[in-house]
């Protein structure tokens, strides 16, 4: 698994919970409900029953569960067998299992480049 330098699970959002709004922690977030909003964490884990709709902002993410939005890891991204991610990822490292989904695009840049957040595009009217 990627979490090497992981010395445990520091927030939680457990099963049956759902919260809207900005989350911005140091070190390990693991999702079992869901969340609306954006995320800044150094490590993320959505289990199978978690669903996230915003961007994330991380070092490395493990999906097991369904992301819709856009994903910015520094280190690496893995996309477990029942995970599925509906949005652009950008990561070095993109590693997905059989029956994982990827909806979008992927941007694979070398892991000494400094990854930006996302950025908002503006819509044409």
């Amino acid at each position: 698994m990627m979490f090497k330098t992981n010395k445990g699970i520091e927030s939680m959002i457990g099963f049956q919970t759902e919260t809207k709004g900005d989350i911005k922690t140091k070190g390990t977030i693991r999702i079992d409900g869901t969340v609306e909003g954006s995320l800044e964490a150094d490590w993320i884990i959505l289990g199978e029953s978690g669903h996230f709709i915003g961007d994330i902002t991380t070092r490395g993410v493990l999906i097991g569960g369904k992301v819709e939005g856009r994903i910015n890891a520094n280190e690496s991204i893995e996309i477990k067998s029942k995970g599925h991610i509906i949005g652009d990822v950008t990561t070095p490292k993109l590693i997905i299992s059989e029956g994982g989904i990827l909806e979008g695009r992927s941007i694979m840049h070398s892991e000494n480049s400094t990854v930006v957040k996302f950025q908002q595009k503006k819509e044409d009217h």
